[in-house]
């Protein structure tokens, strides 16, 4: 066989290991890290030591003691009593906005999917402006109700009312997709074995959406106990009958009663943080059924 007719040898080439496209180098995961648990740290966990820490400046008896007087007392009460009035009202709300939005067909759902959303826009004080414009004593049906002894604002119900316009979108935002992705099918498979709207309802579509309303009955409540913008414009911050919690601590940090301050801060925290471990809990002893359900 001759020179030319020789096979010429093959060239190898080094083999590099496949990555997936989702697949991060070891450097930038580690930097992606770094600067999450870094912007967590600054964020979250030192103003959450700070507010501890100011709180027992003085003392664990000092801290407790300035949580025992009557303004405390009366702003813890009034804050638990809104949260308890405009957490079901919202989620019934919620619910029944959901179900009305995925399940029907009809002109103008894309404008009332936009109100939903409208207190995110709005700011909370502009939105207390409007309900003092609305209902305040020098309206004209604000000044009916104040006559006939149903004031609203300087009030609870305006309190309620303000409460209930910044929490309006939360379990609703949380439960339409998850039922956009659910479909219809079940629902109408049910009815047409005889079952009622009702039964429906409550076997069918409200077990495949209870940890989306869970969690948006969580963030209703958050944010129904810590808001204090529209709050603050329509309350008139009247110490022990309409100042809520966060009312209350701003008065008292102006006042420079910082150890009153921050206890009642630590407190409105520590709420936050149980409503915070019930649903981490609730996820871990029901991580099966949330595995089981689509994403949301």
């Amino acid at each position: 066989m001759s020179d030319a007719t020789l096979p010429l040898p093959a060239v190898v080439r080094p083999c590099r290991r496949f990555r997936a496209p989702t697949d991060e180098a070891p450097a930038a995961r580690r930097l992606l890290i770094a600067l999450a648990v870094v912007g967590i740290a600054v964020l979250v966990l030192a103003p959450l030591i700070v507010v501890f820490a100011e709180a027992l400046a003085d003392g664990v008896a000092a801290s407790l003691a300035s949580l025992t007087n009557r303004d405390a007392h009366s702003a813890i009460r009034l804050t638990l009593t809104v949260a308890a009035i405009t957490v079901p009202l919202n989620a019934g709300f919620g619910i029944a906005a959901a179900w009305f939005i995925t399940k029907f067909d009809f002109r103008g759902k894309s404008f009332l999917i936009t109100l939903i959303d409208l207190p995110f826009s709005v700011s909370p004080v502009v939105a207390g402006l409007c309900i003092v414009l609305t209902f305040g004593a020098n309206s004209a049906i604000g000044g009916w109700l104040v006559a006939h002894g149903f004031p609203v604002v300087f009030a609870l119900p305006g309190i309620i009312l303000a409460t209930l316009f910044v929490t309006f979108p939360f379990v609703a935002r949380e439960l339409v997709p998850l039922m956009v992705e659910q479909g219809r099918a079940e629902e109408e498979a049910a009815l047409t074995l005889g079952a009622s709207g009702w039964r429906v309802f409550r076997t069918v579509t409200l077990p495949n959406i209870r940890w989306a309303l869970l969690y948006g009955v969580l963030l209703c409540n958050a944010r129904a106990m810590g808001e204090f913008g529209a709050v603050a414009v329509v309350s008139g911050k009247i110490r022990g009958q309409t100042a809520t919690m966060p009312i209350t601590i701003e008065m008292l940090y102006n006042e420079y009663l910082s150890v009153a301050a921050f206890s009642l801060a630590a407190l409105l925290t520590l709420l936050a943080l149980v409503t915070l471990l019930i649903k981490t809990a609730l996820d871990i002893r029901h991580a099966d059924a949330l595995a089981a359900t689509p994403a949301h």
